[in-house]
């Protein structure tokens, strides 16, 4: 079976069987089992979410003006393998990484809360599971404090 006609299969199979897509990947049925990094399109549909996410932040009267002088690729770029850690994918980061990073910053709980909501609501454009969003949620509220210092 030539790889073309057995892609077309294995679609035909996971759409008789319920499953969805999301950016052309599948995500649920019988056949694949995988991480939520997996499920939602790996790399290339995280650092979309990402950047959703920071156009948002960059439009926030409350913490937008944090990134003014920030090299935005070069963030996207960290903060799309953080993310990717955070959903299962290949990247890891530390919990000492993560506060020696934010510790020259001036983080308070406000800004902290307006990041979290405004990755909740990116999460939310890109039609992820809501169950999948309150994990990713929860493991960002885990590493607050690394985060806030202030």
């Amino acid at each position: 079976m030539s790889g073309a006609r057995l892609v077309r299969t294995i679609r035909s199979y996971q759409a008789e069987a319920g499953g969805q897509t999301f950016g052309g990947k599948y995500l649920r049925g019988a056949a694949v089992a995988t991480s939520m990094f997996n499920r939602y399109g790996g790399f290339a549909n995280v650092s979309k979410i990402v950047m959703d996410f920071y156009d948002r932040v960059l439009d926030s009267d409350i913490v937008g003006d944090y990134f003014v002088d920030v090299d935005m690729p070069t963030l996207i770029d960290h903060q799309t393998k953080f993310m990717s850690s955070l959903m299962g994918g290949p990247a890891s980061y530390s919990d000492e990484a993560l506060e020696r990073i934010h510790a020259k910053l001036t983080i308070g709980k406000p800004a902290y809360d307006e990041l979290v909501l405004l990755l909740r609501e990116a999460l939310e454009e890109f039609e992820i599971e809501p169950a999948d969003i309150d994990l990713v949620i929860d493991e960002i509220r885990s590493k607050e404090r690394y985060i806030v210092n202030e």
